[in-house]
């Protein structure tokens, strides 16, 4: 017997979820307090991971009950230059310090966009830079520091100790 999927946004949406929250649930199985009444370290996740599961089914359901949209051409490069930028900020911190951390992550995740202005851009991701050097370094008073190390080489780059 197989039903139609009248709204395939909501039906793979919720799939996608539910996979999400069975992926947490095997992640987290082996935490002190997942199983039955006991309290632990893996409470939290696993009564976060049954509400995730339960809302996605229900968002499957209405995905195949009720009439919607039909799927669209998915865009990868805002994803993928989010991920890239994620990844530079965090290969590049210890190294190069805050400033040049953020600036070039900043930079790299604007390209992202395909209507980006590049002037702009780099005059957004400096002010953006001062920002994150006015929270973190000054008011929460983070330990991180905000230039390149003075022993920084090419062995050291990749070192993430």
């Amino acid at each position: 017997m197989r039903w139609p999927i009248r709204d395939p946004r909501d039906y793979y949406g919720g799939l996608v979820l539910f996979g999400l929250a069975m992926f947490m649930l095997w992640a987290g199985s082996d935490l002190p307090g997942t199983r039955g009444f006991a309290f632990g370290p893996g409470t939290g996740p696993r009564i976060f991971a049954s509400v995730l599961a339960a809302l996605s089914l229900i968002v499957m359901v209405v995905g195949i009950f009720a009439q919607g949209p039909g799927l669209e051409r998915y865009a990868w490069r805002g994803p993928l230059f989010i991920t890239l930028g994620t990844l530079l900020f965090a290969m590049t911190i210890r190294q190069f310090g805050l400033v040049i951390a953020s600036y070039l992550s900043i930079v790299t995740v604007a390209a992202g966009s395909s209507e980006v202005r590049w002037i702009e851009t780099l005059i957004w991701a400096a002010v953006l830079t001062a920002f994150c050097i006015l929270v973190f370094p000054i008011a929460l008073s983070l330990p991180l520091q905000l230039w390149p190390s003075p022993n920084l080489s090419f062995s050291t780059f990749l070192n993430f100790r």
